[in-house]
């Protein structure tokens, strides 16, 4: 199974994260930027450490939450998918090759010289390969090409949890490449958005807060710090005796008592703003031109009220929620657009995968 390559047929988004199996579908009804329709998107919670780390740890209780959510969201059998694996999960490298290789000649050579570039037995990895294009130092003899590698075991399990599923995977990829096709898409019909500017992408997720910062749609810097949704949801349990799935919907759903906001929900606020002020600031101390000129929050985090005004006041500039969706359709039959709004920042790797349907979006 590749991480990067897919062919013309259409694969549903499938993100499986720390807390819930994020599955997204999308369908062109046009010929421009704007010609993207969702179909159809379900996101199935997933029983306590079930995944940790972004990594499957109970690969039957994620593949039965993912034949729920195929379920829910009336899919086709033999349908496909597209999955992620995380960039923590990843080793990637630029090399150079000879111009001219056609795809098979390359994937041989690169297969024989593999030991030189990853760090485990090459029987161990799945790996994949994505010309990049002219070498910047020999353009009319070698070309840049992306190499990535992670371990078997950890693709098979993705695989086989989409399997369970009654999903056949398609495509393998990567969180951060993922995270990228779905920025570039929300760049394009963001009005407010100057492609040529930094931009900081921060995604707040169950465990983790990720930045990636982006110039000319291309990531030029990452990092990753622990800090995460999960923090909230372990500070409602035992603030109110609930179980970890109980916390999770009420946190989602409301229904707490009174004294949530001022006692959890607020301060949580207050750190997740440090935690992107923190984040930020790492960027800048790394000493990487170009002053950031907007700060996009992506992440079930970034639906909480009140968040991106907050964050907004910490950092300064312009600062946005995430939303995929701008300019797209929906299939008001299948699906609820109020909560498709609310759960937009959370599906940025879910939109990431199920562009992969459409090689041009690719860039």
């Amino acid at each position: 199974m590749g991480l990067f390559k897919s062919g013309p047929v259409p694969v549903v988004g499938i993100d499986i994260s720390s807390t819930a199996i994020k599955l997204l579908k999308l369908s062109r009804v046009g010929k421009g930027e704007n010609s993207y329709r969702v179909d159809n998107y379900v996101m199935e919670p997933l029983p306590d450490k079930a995944v940790e780390d972004k990594v499957i740890r109970n690969v039957e209780l994620v593949g039965e939450a993912v034949r729920r959510a195929v379920k829910r969201a009336q899919l086709k059998k033999a349908e496909f998918g597209a999955v992620a694996v995380a960039g923590s999960a990843v080793i990637t490298k630029q090399i150079q090759m000879p111009a001219g290789m056609n795809d098979h000649d390359m994937e041989m050579s690169i297969q024989m010289e593999a030991e030189q570039y990853i760090p485990y037995p090459t029987d161990e990895v799945s790996l994949d390969f994505e010309v990049i294009g002219p070498s910047e130092k020999n353009p009319d003899e070698e070309v840049d090409v992306l190499l990535a590698a992670s371990k078997s075991d950890i693709v098979e399990d993705k695989v086989a949890v989409l399997e369970m599923g009654g999903i056949k995977a398609k495509v393998v990829d990567i969180e951060l490449f993922a995270l990228e096709n779905a920025f570039t898409l929300l760049a394009q019909n963001d009005p407010e958005i100057d492609s040529e500017d930094v931009i900081a992408l921060i995604d707040v997720g169950a465990t983790s807060t990720s930045i990636s910062v982006l110039q000319d749609l291309k990531i030029i810097f990452t990092r990753e710090q622990e800090f995460g949704g999960n923090q909230l949801t372990e500070q409602i349990q035992h603030q109110y005796g609930l179980s970890y799935e109980e916390a999770t919907m009420a946190k989602r759903n409301g229904g707490l008592p009174d004294d949530y906001e001022s006692d959890l929900l607020e301060p949580f606020k207050e750190a997740m703003a440090q935690e992107v002020h923190r984040a930020i600031q790492f960027y800048y101390s790394a000493g990487t031109s170009g002053n950031i000129a907007h700060t996009i929050i992506a992440g079930g985090c970034a639906s909480i009220p009140g968040i991106v005004e907050l964050i907004s006041g910490k950092i300064g500039g312009h600062v946005t929620m995430a939303n995929p969706f701008l300019g797209m359709s929906i299939d008001a039959k299948q699906v609820n657009k109020k909560l498709l709004m609310n759960d937009a920042p959370a599906l940025m790797i879910a939109c990431g995968l199920a562009l992969r349907s459409f090689d041009e979006v690719r860039g």
